[in-house]
């Protein structure tokens, strides 16, 4: 069994053509990982629960979905069905995270099933080869959920 395995992997493996590929696929894992992990790394900093793991894994996770997809040599219809199921998934994820109190108003957890949210949608940008486009997207993010909330407390600061 392992020498099968080992035989496919090498043969993977046996063209350049084989290696550039193999290399651009690495490298989009790693990057839906890495963009994953600055928006972790930040909700871990506030102290929520989904925090630098689980948010590279699903940024990896969304990207790995689209690559094997397209390696596989899905056309428009069936990718998109692959980034609706993506959605869909995480969206139940997502739903996880979300605790409403009794209270109407008090509901905790929305920017970290957002969050959730939006990982995934950097893992399929990525995944697709967009990856500019989800770096940029993430520094938004960043943005959104670091410098926002600072900007918020200085405007309640000075009052009315």
């Amino acid at each position: 069994m392992w020498d099968t395995i080992l035989a496919t992997i090498i043969s993977e493996f046996s063209d350049l053509d084989d290696i550039e590929s193999a290399t651009r696929v690495t490298m989009r894992l790693l990057i839906a990982a890495f963009l994953g992990g600055l928006l972790g790394y930040e909700r871990e900093q506030q102290g929520k629960a989904a925090g630098i793991r689980t948010h590279m894994m699903v940024g990896l996770g969304a990207a790995l979905f689209v690559v094997a997809s397209l390696q596989d040599g899905a056309m428009d219809d069936a990718m998109s069905r692959v980034i609706q199921g993506i959605v869909a998934g995480v969206g139940f994820l997502g739903a996880g995270t979300i605790i409403k109190t009794e209270s109407l108003m008090d509901v905790k957890g929305l920017t970290t099933a957002a969050g959730i949210w939006f990982t995934a949608a950097i893992g399929v940008a990525v995944g697709l080869g967009h990856e500019m486009t989800a770096m940029v997207s993430t520094l938004i993010a960043l943005v959104i959920l670091h410098l926002l909330p600072l900007m918020m407390r200085r405007e309640e600061e000075r009052g009315p």
